[in-house]
């Protein structure tokens, strides 16, 4: 993909997760700045190393990104010091499944809602003022195909998810004509170690590859998908 983001400034929160790493090297390979929430000090070391050559462009912070009072300065902090916000990538989510509703507790719903919805409310909230201001502007939020396709045992999941693919679209709308644009995509089952793990006799082959589903989310944020707005993008692999 013939795409460069030299001169760009992007957060990508959760970037050192899975799928947050991957994207977070593509950018980086595309000669933009990133900047990177995390959880573990050790996965963003992890990432620096990865990053080789161009981990001169990456910076990091440990930020709860379901925390209001954590994000806002985090967000205040990278336009202080980078003087711009191009692109907001959410990757930050989590998954609990194969419990009935009836037998799920409220603390499992209510970590399914601060993940996978609330982050990208917190996290859009306090970036987009600062893109609407510029006049231009993409956030991207990783959802998951569970928001359209509700399967048993996984209410909290794809009810989260669902709501965030609402929140986006509804977020879509109030941005229209300002020059920012917001999108969502929907991965399935991701081909990361942790999924490997949780379901070893699975068909990995058919999973979709954090990389593959980082050229989407470059592809979405670049001047290319100048076009794609309010949108949920497949991206089930083989599935």
């Amino acid at each position: 993909m013939n795409i460069s983001f030299s001169g760009r400034v992007i957060v990508v929160a959760g970037g050192t997760g899975g799928l947050g790493k991957a994207v977070s090297l593509a950018f980086l390979e595309e000669d933009a700045t990133v900047i990177v929430t995390y959880r573990k000090e050790e996965e963003f070391r992890a990432l620096k190393d990865s990053a080789g050559p161009k981990a001169s462009s990456l910076a990091g912070s440990q930020v709860d990104v379901t925390d209001e009072a954590a994000v806002v300065p985090f967000i205040n902090g990278v336009l202080t010091q980078f003087g711009a916000l191009d692109v907001l990538v959410n990757t930050v989510g989590g998954y609990v499944g194969g419990v009935k509703l009836w037998e799920m507790t409220t603390r499992v719903f209510d970590q399914m809602l601060a993940l996978n919805l609330r982050s990208g409310y917190v996290l859009a909230h306090a970036a987009i003022p600062a893109m609407l201001k510029a006049g231009h502007g993409s956030i991207v939020n990783v959802a998951a195909k569970a928001a359209l396709d509700h399967g048993a045992g996984m209410a909290a999941y794809a009810a989260s998810k669902a709501a965030a693919v609402a929140l986006m679209d509804s977020l879509a709308a109030d941005a229209k004509g300002t020059g920012v644009r917001v999108n969502s995509i929907l991965p399935s089952i991701i081909d990361t170690a942790v999924n490997r793990l949780a379901m070893p006799d699975s068909d990995f082959a058919a999973w979709p590859k954090p990389r593959d589903i980082a050229q989407v989310v470059l592809f979405l944020s670049s001047d290319l998908a100048k076009t794609i707005h309010g949108a949920a993008v497949p991206v089930y692999g083989n599935a």
